[in-house]
C-alpha cells in the first residue's frame, strides 16, 4: 500500500500485488479498495503486477473542489507513474469510461480492457440528477443520495433496499458525493477516435440489452477494438473468468 500525489495536491491511495507487467484497475461508482471487485481481480491476475487505487473522495484518497474529469485523469496519471510510467489499464463501468477519457487525453496506456462502459451516444432523455444528489449530500442525506443515484442507473429498488441493511452501507454513504462525479464522467463522451491503444470491450452474458448495447456502441467507435461476451451475472463477471480474458488480451 502507498500513496501518490495528483497534480492538484489530492492524495491517492493505492495497493500493488503480484509480479510482472503492470496493470492498473479503475473502479466503478460506489467502489473502492475496501469494497468492490478490484482487489479480488488483482489477486487473480497472476503473472502481472496489479495496481488498485481509491478514486478521489473514496477510501484513503482525499478530494478537492471543484470537480472535473480532468482531475480524475490526473489521478490515474499519478498511479501510472507509480506503476513505472506506463501500464495496461482495465476499467469497470464508469471506471471504464474514465479509462477512455484518460486514453483520449494521451496518458501512456499500453492497452485497454473495458467491462460494460455505460456510455450512451443518444441524447439524454431522463433528468440530470447531479444537482439533486449534491443537494441531498449537502442536507446530510447521504443514504438517500446513494439510493437516488442507483435509481437513476436503473438498479432495482429491492436491491438498494437490501444494500441499506448491509454492513457496507456506511461506506457507500461516505462516498455518496462521488456518485455525481461518475454521472459527469459517463455523461461526457470522450474522443474515441483518438484512442488507438488495443482495446478489449467486454460485457457479461447475464446483463441486459442496455448494457450490451452500450458496449457495442463503444466498440464500434474505437479504431482498434475487439468485442467479447464473458459468462457472468448482471453487470459483473467472476474474477477468475475476467482475469483470464484480461491476461489473454494484455499478453
Amino acid at each position: 500500500m502507498g500513496t501518490v500525489t495528483s497534480r492538484d495536491g489530492t492524495t491517492i491511495g493505492f495497493s500493488r500485488v503480484g509480479d510482472g507487467p503492470a496493470v492498473v484497475l479503475v473502479d466503478a461508482a460506489c467502489c473502492f479498495r475496501g469494497g468492490g471487485p478490484m482487489p479480488a481481480l488483482a489477486e487473480a491476475l497472476t503473472g502481472f503486477t496489479a495496481y488498485t487505487y481509491d478514486r478521489r473522495g473514496r477510501g484513503e484518497s482525499t478530494d478537492r473542489a471543484p470537480y472535473a474529469i480532468e482531475r480524475e485523469v490526473d489521478d490515474l496519471a499519478a498511479v501510472l507513474e507509480a506503476a513505472g510510467g506506463s501500464a495496461y489499464v482495465h476499467g469497470f463501468s464508469s471506471g471504464a469510461v474514465l479509462a477512455l477519457h484518460a486514453a483520449a487525453a494521451g496518458l501512456p496506456i499500453t492497452a485497454l480492457a473495458l467491462l460494460e462502459p455505460p456510455l450512451s451516444f443518444e441524447e439524454p432523455t431522463g433528468p440530470d440528477v447531479r444537482d439533486e444528489i449534491d443537494a441531498l449530500v449537502a442536507a446530510g442525506r447521504r443514504g438517500d443520495a446513494v439510493a437516488r443515484f442507483q435509481e437513476a442507473c436503473g438498479i432495482p429498488e429491492e436491491f438498494t433496499a437490501g444494500m441499506r441493511q448491509s454492513p457496507g452501507w456506511p461506506a457507500l454513504e461516505a462516498m455518496a458525493h462521488t456518485t455525481a462525479y461518475d454521472l459527469t464522467i459517463t455523461g461526457t463522451v470522450p474522443d474515441l477516435a483518438s484512442v488507438t491503444a488495443p482495446t478489449l470491450v467486454l460485457d457479461s452474458s447475464g446483463s441486459d440489452e442496455r448494457l450490451r448495447g452500450w458496449a457495442d456502441g463503444v466498440a464500434e467507435r474505437l479504431p482498434n477494438a475487439r468485442r467479447r461476451t464473458l459468462d457472468g451475472d448482471w453487470h459483473g463477471v467472476a474474477p477468475d473468468v475476467l482475469a483470464k480474458a484480461l491476461a489473454e488480451h494484455f499478453s
